[in-house]
């Protein structure tokens, strides 16, 4: 493959290599690196804690806006964080912290506190081939609905930013292990970039630099496999011809859907002869393999807050009855294995049980909780949802007097592709790749100004 021939491939695969950032060897990288901004948006204390201890450290906490202050926040302190993020930002450029890697994937190992590891590279997408509407027939397209309320502050933030921090992982579905895998044997002959223990017990992360023409032609040819048009409609076993998807949106869908209204806004104004490389035309993600050893999927559960948890419940079986659905409450003692249709478990500060329906009109759990919880909250303004991992967390913030906690059943990752591909986007919050501590760290970062 000529170097003409990559530089095209790379364009008609929707990715671009042509500059990545990382935090110079000057840099406390335990203090830079903080987790994903919309993890832990109901423990406040998280993130106190990690203010407390980034203290005045050059850190990416200064870069992003962590969701738990939304809610606490007046409209006035939200335009000043805002402005904050902004002013951190160009004044890291201007400090020139930074070191550039031009031409440049980053192989990420993440090494879990139980030993796992989930291993990424780390590259730019063409925004251009991402389309997170309802049917997209896109190359790189959303797993789960978007929420398009979810937008506007994170645009504030991105419309004068300089630089982006990704939290964003696609999915690619390569169950050969042909794309990122042959790199885990090389590590040994390739340059070590970082490595370093992540704050509050979240593991490790290590990172290579690849630059050989050779591993970076390796990755496109297999990644041309699997974009294959033919090859992709015989793994799916289709009938009909839709649109080949070779990134699925696993983590920080928002945050993609972000660049791309920015993006759209940015190139209103741009030359026709402007458009190709303009740095705002592509978003910093990590690719991950579906069937990666390390990529385990956890359901999303929801707690609701201010809510009578009677009055909720009894609207949960009202709703589906007017819907024709058989429904009823059962207690936390029933034998459910006997049953067909949906149970899901709750908890509230006075009881514990199911909610049950016998023909649901949804494949998924999440998606005949999520419908009713969508009409409840538009008819119960003071009533809020968050959504959550783990059952600890959910059974305690539940427990709390008024409020109630759904936990909800594990997707199997296996099945995630086909069903977006043949069923379209999965509801909101379906399904999560690892514990909150295991999501992605803000580390990297790229010029889209």
């Amino acid at each position: 493959m000529t170097n003409s021939d990559l530089i095209n491939n790379m364009k008609n695969l929707g990715i671009n290599i042509s500059s990545v950032l990382i935090p110079n060897d000057k840099i406390n990288m335990q203090k830079w690196s903080v987790v994903a901004c919309d993890q832990y948006t109901s423990e406040l204390e998280y993130w106190n804690d990690v203010d407390e201890f980034v203290g005045k450290s050059p850190s990416t906490l200064r870069l992003v806006f962590p969701e738990a202050y939304l809610e606490i926040e007046s409209d006035e302190d939200k335009t000043k964080r805002i402005r904050s993020i902004n002013d951190n930002m160009t004044s890291y450029c201007d400090n020139d912290i930074w070191c550039e890697l031009k031409d440049t994937i980053i192989l990420v190992e993440r090494t879990f506190e139980d030993g796992n590891k989930r291993h990424g590279l780390m590259l730019a997408v063409d925004l251009e081939k991402y389309d997170y509407n309802k049917g997209s027939q896109s190359l790189i397209r959303a797993t789960e609905g978007t929420i398009i309320d979810r937008l506007p502050p994170r645009i504030k933030i991105r419309e004068n930013a300089c630089l982006e921090l990704p939290h964003i992982m696609l999915l690619i579905d390569d169950p050969k292990k042909s794309v990122i895998e042959p790199l885990l044997s090389k590590t040994d002959s390739i340059s070590e970039i970082y490595s370093f223990d992540l704050m509050k017990n979240s593991g490790s992360i290590k990172g290579w630099k690849i630059d050989k023409e050779n591993d970076i032609t390796g990755i496109v040819h297999a990644l041309n496999v699997l974009a294959d048009e033919e090859n992709f409609k015989v793994r799916y076993n289709l009938k009909e011809d839709l649109g080949v998807l070779l990134f699925a949106v696993g983590d920080g869908n928002h945050s993609l859907a972000t660049a791309k209204a920015c993006w759209e806004n940015v190139k209103k104004d741009l030359d026709p002869s402007e458009l190709d490389n303009h740095p705002a035309r592509y978003a910093l993600v990590e690719v991950v393999n579906l069937h990666d050893n390390g990529l385990v999927f956890e359901p999303i559960h929801r707690v609701v807050f201010n809510v009578d948890a009677d009055h909720l419940i009894n609207s949960f079986v009202e709703f589906y009855d007017k819907q024709g659905c058989k429904a009823a409450i059962l207690s936390s003692d029933a034998d459910i294995s006997s049953l067909t249709g949906h149970a899901i478990r709750f908890v509230t500060s006075e009881k514990e049980g199911f909610l049950w329906v016998e023909s649901p009109l949804f494949n998924l759990d999440v998606g005949t909780l999520q419908s009713f919880l969508d009409d409840y909250l538009a008819n119960n303004k003071n009533t809020t949802v968050d959504y959550v991992h783990g059952d600890d967390v959910t059974g305690k913030l539940g427990s709390i007097p008024g409020n109630l906690g759904f936990f909800l059943d594990k997707l199997d990752k296996n099945e995630l592709f086909k069903t977006v591909i043949l069923d379209g986007a999965l509801p909101r919050k379906t399904f999560s790749m690892g514990e909150a501590s295991e999501k992605r760290f803000y580390l990297e970062a790229r010029r889209i100004r």
